[in-house]
């Protein structure tokens, strides 16, 4: 039985691991629910939390008692009519507009980049090595990031023997799991070489220095600069993203880790990509998911980015 559930916990994400359980945890004992549970208990659960959870948050946790039920071998309480018709009623109630983290725009990122190659510099001058190690981490993490429209665990999960960089050609990655990869088949992804912002060259200056062939890309640094064996934590580029801008002068609030996925996405609409080009690169199957990460209000310069890049857009469209 400890291979099956090792087997049936392999199947799914980690982030999915952790939030489900989380979601039972809150039914039970934060509000004092009885697994399994019953459609009205269920209904009594959503309206007490209906003024003070949002929409999103209780379909999550419906979802998680769903699978519970399912997986135990019950019948599932949150699929009859009464629970629909009440999420139907909480959402009339109680609208909200969906918060979503600002894209990250071009000028930003090249700000931040140009402030990081700087510290690279000067840390390299005085052999400050772990500022060294920072700073070209950083770069790496930024550019990859924003080129490939990477998600955070995404990012933390790449690993150096699964990628191939040519400077001045382009560089694979494969990520044996992603969101969008259901079967778990893994995928391959493409990113051509730039002529500035490249993020080949970031990534072949980091592991450079890092001295890393094997493992985790981006790991944790301490004061020292000493690597941690293991790969960033998700939850924590948020506030590396954050830090990262500040220091380089940049307002940070609205950013978040979504920003490197949403700039990316608002600078290719902004540069003529249509929408199945976008899709296609990023791994998007419906276009729902992609207009959540699209912001047209939003420009980026047009011509500073056509300046900066404009030999390698079309290369860009080329890799899916």
């Amino acid at each position: 039985m400890k291979d099956v559930e090792r087997y049936l916990q392999a199947g799914t994400r980690e982030n999915t691991r952790r939030s489900y359980q989380s979601a039972v945890e809150h039914f039970e004992v934060a509000w004092g629910g009885f697994l399994p549970a019953t459609s009205d208990s269920i209904v009594r659960y959503l309206v007490d939390y209906a003024d003070s959870l949002s929409l999103n948050t209780l379909k999550q946790r419906l979802a998680a008692l769903a699978q519970w039920h399912v997986s135990q071998g019950f019948p599932d309480p949150t699929k009859t009519p009464m629970v629909r018709q009440v999420l139907k009623g909480i959402r009339t109630l109680h609208p909200t507009q969906v918060k979503q983290a600002a894209p990250l725009q071009l000028l930003h990122l090249e700000q931040a980049a140009q402030w990081l190659e700087q510290n690279a510099a000067l840390a390299q001058q005085t052999g400050d090595i772990a500022w060294l190690l920072r700073s070209r981490r950083d770069i790496a993490l930024l550019l990859i990031g924003f080129w490939r429209g990477f998600r955070s665990d995404e990012l933390c999960r790449l690993q150096a023997e699964h990628i191939h960089a040519e400077a001045g050609a382009g560089m694979s990655l494969f990520l044996s799991r992603s969101k969008g990869d259901r079967e778990n088949l893994g995928t391959t992804y493409y990113v051509p070489a730039l002529k500035r912002l490249c993020p080949v060259q970031a990534y072949l200056d980091w592991i450079r220095v890092a001295g890393i062939a094997h493992g985790a890309v981006f790991r944790r640094l301490d004061r020292w600069g000493h690597l941690n064996e293991e790969g960033l934590n998700p939850s924590s580029l948020i506030g590396l993203l954050r830090k990262i801008m500040q220091r380089a002068g940049i307002p940070a609030e609205a950013y978040t880790s979504h920003s490197l996925r949403r700039g990316f996405a608002t600078w290719a609409t902004d540069n003529g990509w249509d929408l199945k080009a976008l899709m296609t690169y990023i791994g998007w199957k419906d276009i729902k998911s992609a207009m959540r990460y699209i912001d047209p209000a939003i420009s980026f310069g047009g011509l500073a980015a056509k300046r900066t890049l404009e030999s390698n857009v079309s290369t860009l469209a080329v890799h899916p």
